[in-house]
């Protein structure tokens, strides 16, 4: 599959810029499979990590090691990892009309319940940035682990023109 390139800075981009946020490069994936799938007029990508810089800044399980605070954040970078590779397969995230689901993984110790407001991480961010269009169905679940030991994931659904 071919990736979409764009050079220009999309009023979506200038909006994370104006949040402290700049769009990464699409990261690589670490198995066999493809960042993100274009069918009809979605978009689906598959579980993006909290990735800066090509690395994991915290590793471990929510609530054993790693806080639903820092969790929160990090789910916010997974959102961003998703965003850009939603870009990367339609060219300008401008064309989104609506994120339609979010699917978040916490890597939880067994007595961490809290996995809604981890997740609320990506879910407030998406809101910043795209207004209503960024408001969605979600799931937030717990694992028990997750690649690389990362403390959460997240994947989502978008609808482009």
């Amino acid at each position: 599959m071919e990736s979409v390139q764009n050079q220009g800075t999309s009023r979506i981009e200038a909006r994370l810029a104006e949040l402290g946020l700049t769009l990464p490069g699409v990261a690589a994936p670490v198995a066999a499979y493809v960042p993100a799938v274009v069918t009809g007029n979605y978009v689906h990508t598959s579980g993006q990590l909290p990735f800066v810089d090509g690395k994991l800044t915290l590793e471990g399980k929510v609530g054993a090691g790693v806080s639903a605070e820092d969790a929160k954040k990090l789910a916010a970078i997974c959102a961003v990892n998703a965003l850009a590779a939603v870009k990367s397969v339609i060219g300008d995230l401008d064309r989104v009309t609506r994120i339609v689901k979010v699917v978040g993984f916490v890597s939880s110790d067994p007595s961490f319940t809290g996995q809604p407001g981890v997740v609320n991480g990506a879910s407030e961010l998406l809101g910043e940035v795209f207004g209503d269009a960024g408001i969605h169905a979600r799931s937030a679940v717990g694992v028990a682990v997750l690649p690389l030991d990362s403390p959460v994931e997240v994947e989502l659904i978008a609808e482009f023109q």
